[in-house]
């Protein structure tokens, strides 16, 4: 098989990212017929329809959906090139730096180890998104190559995502990288003062009671099926200590919580979650994320 040339490369990624061949043609400075000649020179190279025709444009194939993420990979190691060989020349970084966090990890987690992150090396710019853990979650970011590290949710195996289980610290199936950074219990929180909390209504929100903790919940028979689902666990937390219900948070979460709610344990055999972070075996080893993640270990540690 012939290899693919960077230009080869960025089409691929525009026509997914832009979702037609015009778009991506536009996008690139090229014409839709250089696009999709480029597209079928691709897929001859690699003996797969890579993409699905159609009057809405073009969207990936499963063979597609691989080929892309691969390709944004492989072109993120182009664009850091220059700046590893110079930070390992001169011991200082910079260069751009893609996150990806889920919304407690983003506002608690990460900010001191940025922080302390960007003052030893000032080069470099972080550019975090906040993803939802739903479907693939932070770690399918990464397997996707829009992010260099993500912050994700770990079950006893491993993330919890487009990788399935990935063994904390193990390359995955999907070719991913973990790490666990810190263990955190979950509490009940109810309002302050409120005589019997296990009386009120459950208050959950997608993300919560992901695969670390279903067995956990099954096997209480206090807890009630969830009556309100809120957008994110600050809105719970909010509903809470408005004395709409109790909630099941975990401590990352209840970080925000105010004088108007209450938080009890649930025992030593109460669930855990592990937040870790996921990056791709090419991205482990650069120098801006393996300075990220000692920033990440020293303030979970």
């Amino acid at each position: 098989m012939a290899d693919l040339s960077p230009q080869e490369l960025r089409v691929l990624a525009a026509v997914a990212d832009s979702g037609g061949f015009s778009a991506a043609g536009a996008a690139l400075g090229l014409t839709q017929s250089a696009v999709s000649h480029s597209v079928r020179g691709s897929e001859a190279k690699v003996g797969a329809v890579l993409f699905e025709r159609g009057r809405g444009g073009a969207s990936p194939t499963p063979a597609g959906e691989r080929a892309v993420a691969l390709a944004r990979r492989i072109l993120r190691m182009y664009e850091v090139l220059g700046a590893e060989a110079r930070g390992a020349g001169r011991g200082a970084l910079a260069g751009v730096l893609r996150i990806a966090a889920f919304r407690s990890a983003a506002l608690h987690l990460l900010p001191p180890a940025l922080e302390r992150l960007t003052a030893r090396h000032p080069g470099i710019r972080p550019e975090v998104r906040v993803v939802r853990e739903l479907g693939a979650g932070t770690a399918g970011e990464v397997a996707a190559g829009r992010a260099d590290l993500a912050i994700a949710t770990l079950n006893a195996g491993g993330a919890t995502g487009a990788t399935g289980s990935v063994p904390a610290g193990a390359a995955a199936p999907g070719r991913l990288l973990t790490g666990v950074l810190r263990e955190e219990a979950y509490a009940l929180v109810h309002p302050a003062g409120h005589p019997d909390p296990r009386s009120l209504p459950l208050l959950d929100w997608d993300e919560n009671c992901g695969s670390y903790t279903r067995d956990w919940w099954r096997a209480q028979d206090w807890i009630p099926r969830a009556t309100v689902k809120a957008e994110d666990d600050g809105m719970v937390l909010t509903m809470v200590g408005r004395g709409l219900g109790m909630a099941i948070l975990p401590e990352l979460s209840l970080r925000e919580a105010t004088d108007a709610v209450d938080i009890t344990g649930l025992g030593p055999s109460g669930p855990v979650r592990r937040v870790g972070y996921v990056t791709a075996p090419e991205s482990a080893s650069t120098l801006a994320v393996r300075a990220l993640i000692r920033e990440l270990r020293s303030e979970a540690g």
